[in-house]
């Protein structure tokens, strides 16, 4: 099994996870959240697209643009306003799908090559990258987990 496989095997597993949380995600908490300056129920959904969008342009295009946004503007100013969590769901799906594909369809050697943006101080190979990806999802599907526990969402402790 080389890098590619691993990695397509690895986020389709590690999203099917995710899925079985989006049906017990309340949808009058869009925008809660635990503390002030926390991202929201819904901010976190979008951010997990959004950044796995951007992310995955370094290895598929060596485009640094969601990173040249992102790190100058901070978190809050490129998830825009969350109103709807289907929709954050669908655009979810949506982008793993993308991803999916793009990564299989990308050739072997960029799991391999090491990208860097000096500006950013930002030097990674390919396969970093985008296991990356999959940590990050990881990640917040643990803290979407904690806030639903918070809110005694039933379901929510597994």
């Amino acid at each position: 099994m080389d890098l590619r496989e691993l990695f397509l095997k690895q986020k389709d597993f590690q999203r099917k996870r995710t899925r079985a949380v989006f049906p017990i995600i309340p949808r009058d908490k869009i925008s809660w959240s635990p503390v002030e300056g926390a991202l929201s129920v819904g901010q976190l959904l979008r951010h997990i697209w959004n950044s796995e969008s951007g992310v995955r342009e370094i290895p598929l295009y060596e485009r640094f643009s969601y990173h040249e946004r992102r790190v100058p503007l901070g978190l809050f100013a490129v998830l825009g306003d969350v109103t709807d969590i289907d929709h954050e769901i669908e655009m979810m799906e949506k982008t793993h799908s993308e991803t999916l594909e793009l990564v299989s369809q990308m050739p072997l050697e960029r799991f391999e090559q090491e990208f860097q943006n000096e500006k950013l101080n930002f030097r990674r190979k390919g396969y970093a990258i985008l296991f990356g990806i999959i940590e990050h999802e990881i990640h917040h599907r643990a803290q979407l987990l904690t806030y639903l526990r918070i809110l005694g969402v039933p379901g929510s402790g597994h």
